[in-house]
């Protein structure tokens, strides 16, 4: 498994090049803001149109990572949908191929600020998941501790190579990239991150491989 391990409050966690997480001791597959019908919400809102390829890619990564880590939880960090309505607007094949990752295994969907409800699909919904002492939100608590969590898209990169997406590490807490396809992100260095990752803290970057570097 080519990823980035770390120790998070005691727990050995995996950060995948995907930006998916790996907690192997507790067999459990993490990813966040999916935003699943983007392209849908934007075209309802807006009336402009996107190539509405992104709830597709986004499943062809979640499927493989599914299939190398053959996880017995999986948990969805919240913003899984771009809204309540993009739920709806799935295709039969994309809504086939959810419930086929679901087959067999716990499917934990946490409530984010997109999708602040329930949706017919399948698993879980939680507002909040407390496991292997860690919990999982979808928006960082400024006194948790052992938490992890998504929302922000976090973003970092060296110097004249671009931003990536990445996760943010520090003593007390994690925050996952965005797994979807269409997301932008917020720098690492932003007032608000800075503000949530007291040093000493890194990023790990995602791409070809999980690359950290301190922040």
């Amino acid at each position: 498994m080519n990823g980035h391990v770390f120790s998070l409050c005691g727990a050995t966690l995996t950060a995948l090049p995907s930006g998916a997480l790996w907690y192997a001791a507790e067999r459990l597959m993490a990813v966040s803001d999916l935003h699943f019908g983007k392209s849908d919400r934007i075209a309802r809102r807006s009336g402009v149109m996107l190539p509405p390829y992104e709830t597709m890619a986004t499943l062809d990564r979640l499927e493989e990572d599914v299939a190398t880590t053959c996880p017995r939880t999986v948990i969805c960090l919240g913003d899984s949908f771009d809204d309540l309505a993009a739920a709806e607007s799935l295709t039969e094949p994309e809504r086939l191929r959810l419930i086929r990752l679901q087959a067999g295994r716990r499917w934990i969907w946490i409530e984010g600020n997109h999708d602040p409800g329930t949706v017919d699909l399948g698993g879980t919904h939680l507002a909040r998941l407390e496991i292997g002492g860690l919990t999982f939100r979808h928006i960082a608590a400024a006194d948790a501790q052992g938490e992890v969590s998504g929302h922000f898209h976090p973003k970092h990169g060296l110097r004249g190579g671009g931003q990536r997406p990445s996760f943010l590490v520090s003593q007390t807490r994690l925050i996952l990239p965005a797994y979807g396809t269409y997301t932008g992100g917020l720098r690492a260095d932003s007032t608000v991150l800075r503000a949530l990752m007291a040093p000493p803290a890194m990023a790990i970057m995602t791409g070809r491989r999980a690359v950290a570097v301190p922040l």
